[in-house]
């Protein structure tokens, strides 16, 4: 009876105590605020179960220079004031974002990742983490060579690296 007891409590006891932390700001809600005990980790694990599941296998849009180019462009344009650029440091936008946003053509970005998770990623955004979702706002084949690009950031052909490497323009 008191093993049932101290369940029932523990039932309503940590769902009351999390309102309250809730309800009276003691959750730490500013972009620079530390992150939660395992937020991190379930956050992972809540998209890596949804991308692995609705992931398109196969990119209708081939890493050909040119749609390499018009990926750099696209990207230059809505992707790098926050993931940044081949030359530059991070933004302003990017410094105030928590989680930090990755910087995807320095060192190990999604290079590893198939052009078909980051499709994903581009097309329904990331909640929680500033990561729009550009499905609407760019067309399949856009949201594919941005994917492309990124997929094969690695070894990009020199006139898609020199469009990278142009500082951003204020």
């Amino acid at each position: 009876m008191k093993f049932l007891f101290g369940v029932v409590l523990g039932l309503i006891l940590l769902p009351a105590v999390a309102l309250v932390c809730v309800k009276y700001g003691y959750v730490p809600v500013a972009t620079a605020a530390p992150a939660l005990p395992f937020e991190r980790k379930l956050a992972h694990m809540a998209l890596d179960a949804r991308v692995s599941n609705e992931a398109p296998s196969q990119s209708p849009v081939p890493a050909t220079e040119s749609h390499l180019l018009a990926g750099a462009q696209l990207y230059r344009n809505h992707c790098a004031v926050c993931h940044g650029l081949i030359a530059d440091t991070k933004t302003a936008t990017a410094k105030g974002m928590f989680p930090a946003p990755p910087q995807l053509l320095h060192g190990k970005g999604v290079t590893d990742d198939p052009p078909g998770e980051t499709y994903w990623k581009v097309a329904n955004g990331i909640r929680l983490t500033g990561m729009p979702a550009y499905r609407g706002a760019l067309n399949d084949e856009q949201m594919w060579e941005i994917s492309q690009l990124l997929a094969t950031a690695d070894k990009l052909p020199p006139s898609v690296t020199a469009a990278l490497q142009q500082p951003a323009s204020n």
